[in-house]
């Protein structure tokens, strides 16, 4: 049976195929052959929200009077794409290892730096008074970069790719101007530019590096920040018109955004498909028994070391056939990068999952507060951002406000650490809420839970409204500020059981600059910081007259 995580099965892997032919993906789903059917289980679901099934709530939620459909708690996530299943030496044998290629490793590091530092100068003679790099580089500056590509090829070697089995080859770059890679370590990089010296998609933060920020000048790298709409935009740009030029190299991006174990395939990034130009997909495979490449919850000072100490790694590179859009580039990106994936998920034998470099951040940020097991927080983000259009950094802020609840190690908060974060005690409105989250009454509730909980709450049709009313309905001066008092009268009504002491340590989250009043702004921001608070002002809120129909209006609310 297919992994509840996953976007998909294991998929078969193919057999080979003629170069550089046009390939068309049915992405209808399929029932696996080796796949045993169970007519009886009318609940089993295939398809690519297989990893997003739910739970609907039996009981009436707190927030209907925001209107929209009912709240349905997440599946959770129990798959770990970034994790190194290698990150400690264990056994033995790699002990041995290590200390039998001790002395090799300071040749390797020696080998490492002679080549570094050569590349290095020969970059920044090929870069000497180069002006005009929005234009293609020279042929006499191209030639010279050959030996900072020679010295990469050293790199390589030095990190114990002596060999590198390579299948299949790659396109003219008249058929397939972009090339796309799945992404396992910084190892890469380094290969493609060795063997192809493409125009490379790259983070902003990349040309700041020493040494490497001026080699990767050098491929007259597309800079993108993937925080700014802006940057995003004209990098999109920049791929078309470096595509779209034959005297610029082939153009390489990493559509995963990140690097990843190897053992799945992550949610796409659209850059590379919005152009509409041919691709041609590359898959690079790790094999090994005892030591794990890939860059994942791994520094790069451990992974370097690993590296060196190795007697040999393996690594293959499969070019594989172009894949073109369809009608005539009319193809809409979404569905081509979804093709796309397909190809590589077949040729790498693995599934795909909904995860994104959003979860690295998550997984960042609980390594930061020191979390006994990160992967807990690991949410699917490219799923949570197209349901309800969350980004990266509100989700780590709703981390941040899970992680003050005392998560145990295994990632589960209970009632007691859920009411003290939110400054709330316990009623029957405010268990109501944790119940809403904890559908399966296991008396604990998870970030996945508590983050689709908020956004869902969020995401309703009436909550900006609702908001703005809450505040207008306090206001009652017209000073564009609510008191405590004015709060406390506005609140007494959904949980009459606090005291004076719990409401003014509850308005501190309110007051952000401790004045003793809320203003506008920091009474919205904390409700769109903490959305599931919405629900104190419900008793006024919810008074409003429903529709014909029965269904609440924004005319209800505001």
């Amino acid at each position: 049976m297919a992994h509840p995580d996953l976007t998909s099965p294991l998929l078969p892997t193919s057999a080979p195929r003629p170069q550089h032919s046009a390939i068309t993906i049915d992405d209808t789903p399929q029932t696996p052959k080796n796949t045993k059917t169970h007519p009886q289980n009318h609940n089993h679901h295939h398809g690519p929200h297989n990893n997003t099934q739910t739970a609907a709530a039996s009981h009436p939620s707190p927030y209907e009077f925001l209107g929209g459909r009912p709240f349905s708690a997440p599946t959770p996530s129990t798959v770990d794409p970034f994790k190194n299943d290698t990150e400690k030496i264990d056994g033995v044998y790699e002990l041995l290892k290590i200390v039998i290629c001790l002395p090799i490793a300071a040749v390797r590091l020696l080998i490492f730096g002679v080549a570094l530092g050569i590349g290095y100068l020969a970059t920044k003679l090929a870069l000497e008074g180069w002006k005009d790099k929005q234009n293609p580089m020279p042929a006499w500056r191209c030639r010279l970069m050959w030996v900072t590509r020679v010295c990469a090829r050293c790199i390589l070697f030095s990190f114990g790719y002596h060999w590198i089995r390579r299948k299949g080859k790659p396109a003219p770059r008249d058929i397939a101007p972009i090339v796309v890679s799945n992404h396992v370590s910084y190892i890469e990089p380094i290969f493609y530019f060795y063997e192809l010296f493409p125009t490379m998609v790259a983070s902003e933060s990349h040309d700041s590096l020493p040494f490497v920020g001026t080699i990767i000048r050098a491929m007259q790298v597309i800079y993108v920040n993937r925080f700014s709409p802006s940057s995003r935009k004209h990098a999109v740009n920049e791929i078309k018109r470096k595509a779209a030029c034959d005297r610029f190299p082939r153009v390489l991006l990493f559509p995963e955004g990140t690097t990843t174990n190897g053992k799945f395939l992550i949610s796409f990034q659209l850059g590379a498909f919005i152009p509409g130009f041919a691709i041609q997909p590359v898959v690079v495979r790790y094999p090994h028994m005892h030591f794990d490449q890939s860059w994942g919850n791994i520094s790069l000072g451990r992974l370097m070391f690993r590296m060196f100490t190795q007697f040999h790694n393996f690594m293959e590179v499969e070019y594989l056939p172009v894949v073109f859009p369809l009608e005539n580039q009319k193809e809409i990106p979404t569905r081509f990068a979804k093709r796309t994936r397909q190809v590589l998920a077949r040729a790498l034998n693995v599934a795909q999952t909904s995860h994104s470099f959003g979860d690295i951040m998550l997984l960042t940020k609980a390594s930061e507060l020191q979390q006994e097991n990160p992967s807990n927080y690991l949410v699917e983000m490219a799923q949570v951002e197209s349901l309800f259009h969350i980004n990266s950094l509100e989700a780590v802020n709703f981390l941040d406000k899970f992680l003050s609840m005392k998560p145990d190690s295994s990632g589960h908060v209970t009632i007691d650490g859920f009411l003290s974060a939110l400054k709330l005690r316990f009623s029957n409105l405010t268990d109501e809420v944790f119940h809403l989250i904890d559908v399966d009454n296991n008396g604990y509730i998870t970030f996945k839970q508590f983050l689709f909980a908020s956004a869902h709450v969020m995401k309703q049709p009436l909550f900006r409204q609702a908001c703005e009313q809450a505040f207008r309905e306090y206001d009652v001066g017209g000073n564009d500020h609510v008191s405590e008092e004015q709060f406390g009268e506005s609140i007494r009504p959904a949980v009459p059981e606090m005291t004076k002491d719990e409401i003014h340590e509850l308005f501190g989250l309110f007051d952000a600059d401790g004045d003793g009043r809320s203003s506008r702004e920091e009474f919205l921001t904390c409700l769109r910081k903490n959305p599931l608070l919405i629900v104190l002002f419900s008793p006024q809120l919810g008074q409003a007259h429903t529709s014909g129909n029965g269904e609440t209006t924004s005319d209800d609310i505001v």
